[in-house]
C-alpha cells in the first residue's frame, strides 16, 4: 500500500523538499464534469469535502490535492516564527481496535505494518505543527492560491507559539499575529487551530475558554471580515460545547472538529516510541477516532438548531471512505475533510464525487 499525499517513510523536511508521492507515481487524476456546486463559507465549491491541515505542507501538495479532486482544502498551519519539525519518525501505524476510547485505552503500540486495509488503520500524528518563517510561507501560500481551479478553496491555518514564561496576554498577541500574517496573504478562508498546546502546559487552548474568547476577539481584530474556521479537539463536556459555539458565533463562521485523540504510543517493547522529549504521548489520527468526530458533528448541529446559530460544521475524523463521508453530512456537517485516508487513497474525492452525482 503506497502513501499519496504525505510519505511517511522520510522525514518531514524531505516530504516537503520533494512534495507528495503521488505525483512521481503513474496515478493520473480522474477527470470529472460538476454539474451544480455548493456554498462553504461564501464560495462555490463542486464538492465540499477535502484535506484538513496536516498532510498538506506547501503549494506542491495544494497543487496535488486540488488536482485529485479534494475541492476544500487547508494549507498545513503556519506560525509567525520558524519552529522545527519533532524528530523522525512522526507518523506510524498503531493497534487500535474500531474505536479509540483514551479512558479505556490510554496506551497503544506501534505496529510499522501499513499492508493492511487502508480504510481500516489508525496512525500517530507527532509532528509538533512545524513552520517555515513567515517570508517564506507567505510567498508559497500565494502559488498554492493559483493552483485552487473553478470551484476550489483553499484554507489557511494558523496558531500561536507557546514559548516559556509567556504571559497570556504574550500569547493571544503572537496567535494573532499569526493570523494578520496569514490573512495578509489573501487567502480567501482562514482557520485557528486552537487545538494545540496553550501556556504553562496546561492542555489545548480549546480546553480553557477563556483563553479561547481572548484569541478569537483578538484575531477578529487584526483579520476584519475575513471567513474564519475555529479547529478544536473532542469535547466531553456539553457545557463547553455550548460555550464555544457562543464564542464561535461572535467571532467564527465555522467549527472544524476533530483534530486527534491523545494517548500514549510505545513499541512492542512497552517504550516510547517516538523520539525525544515530551513524546510519549501522540495524537491518533484515522479509523479509530471516527466515533469522537462524528460525536462532536451531531452534538455541534443539535446547539446550532437550538440556538439558531448560522456557523457552518465541518467534520473530520476517521473518514476513510465514501459511507464515512455520507455519515458526516448527514450528522450535520456542511463539510467534511479527511486526512489518513486521503493520505493514502488519492481516489477517496473522485469516489465520493461520484456517488454525489447519483443523488443530483
Amino acid at each position: 500500500m503506497q502513501p499519496a499525499f504525505y510519505n511517511p517513510n522520510i522525514s518531514y523536511e524531505e516530504n516537503y523538499t520533494h512534495g507528495p508521492p503521488i505525483l512521481s507515481s503513474s496515478q493520473k487524476s480522474p477527470k470529472r464534469r460538476v454539474k451544480k456546486k455548493c456554498k462553504h463559507l461564501g464560495s462555490e465549491v463542486n464538492l465540499p469535502f477535502g484535506i484538513p491541515p496536516g498532510p498538506l505542507l506547501n503549494s506542491k501538495f495544494m497543487k496535488a490535492a486540488f488536482e485529485w479532486g479534494f475541492d476544500v482544502s487547508t494549507y498545513k498551519t503556519v506560525r509567525a516564527n520558524a519552529l522545527p519539525c519533532h524528530l523522525f519518525p512522526n507518523v506510524l501505524p498503531v493497534t487500535v481496535g474500531k474505536e479509540l476510547h483514551p479512558d479505556q485505552t490510554p496506551r497503544l503500540i506501534t505496529t510499522k505494518d501499513y499492508s493492511h486495509d487502508p480504510t481500516t488503520f489508525s496512525i500517530t500524528n507527532s509532528f509538533g505543527v512545524p513552520s517555515k518563517e513567515p517570508q517564506v510561507w507567505q510567498e508559497d501560500v500565494k502559488k498554492a492560491l493559483s493552483y485552487a481551479g473553478d470551484g476550489q478553496l483553499m484554507i489557511l491555518s494558523f496558531m500561536g507559539t507557546v514559548r516559556p514564561n509567556q504571559s497570556q496576554e504574550e500569547f493571544v498577541d503572537d496567535f494573532a499575529t499569526a493570523a494578520r500574517l496569514a490573512n495578509d496573504t489573501g487567502t480567501k478562508v482562514l482557520e485557528a487551530n486552537l487545538s494545540c498546546p496553550n501556556i504553562g502546559n496546561e492542555g489545548l487552548v480549546c480546553y480553557n475558554l477563556e483563553v479561547t474568547e481572548a484569541v478569537c476577539k483578538e484575531i477578529r481584530n487584526r483579520i476584519g471580515s475575513t471567513p474564519l474556521i475555529l479547529k478544536v479537539g473532542y469535547y466531553k463536556s456539553d457545557k463547553d460545547l455550548e460555550k464555544l459555539t457562543e464564542i464561535a458565533s461572535k467571532y467564527a463562521h465555522a467549527i472544524a472538529a476533530i483534530n486527534t485523540l491523545q494517548v500514549e504510543v510505545v513499541d512492542e517493547k512497552g517504550e516510547q516510541a517516538l523520539p525525544g522529549p515530551n513524546r510519549l504521548r501522540s495524537g491518533i489520527c484515522g479509523a479509530g477516532i471516527k466515533w469522537a468526530g462524528l460525536e462532536m458533528t451531531r452534538k455541534l448541529d443539535t446547539v446550532r438548531k437550538k440556538n439558531k446559530y448560522d456557523f457552518e460544521i465541518v467534520g473530520i475524523g476517521g473518514v476513510m471512505n465514501p459511507d464515512d463521508y455520507f455519515e458526516y453530512r448527514n450528522a450535520g456537517a456542511d463539510c467534511v475533510q479527511s486526512a489518513t485516508g486521503a493520505m493514502w487513497n488519492p481516489y477517496l474525492a473522485y469516489e465520493i464525487w461520484k456517488r454525489e452525482q447519483k443523488t443530483l
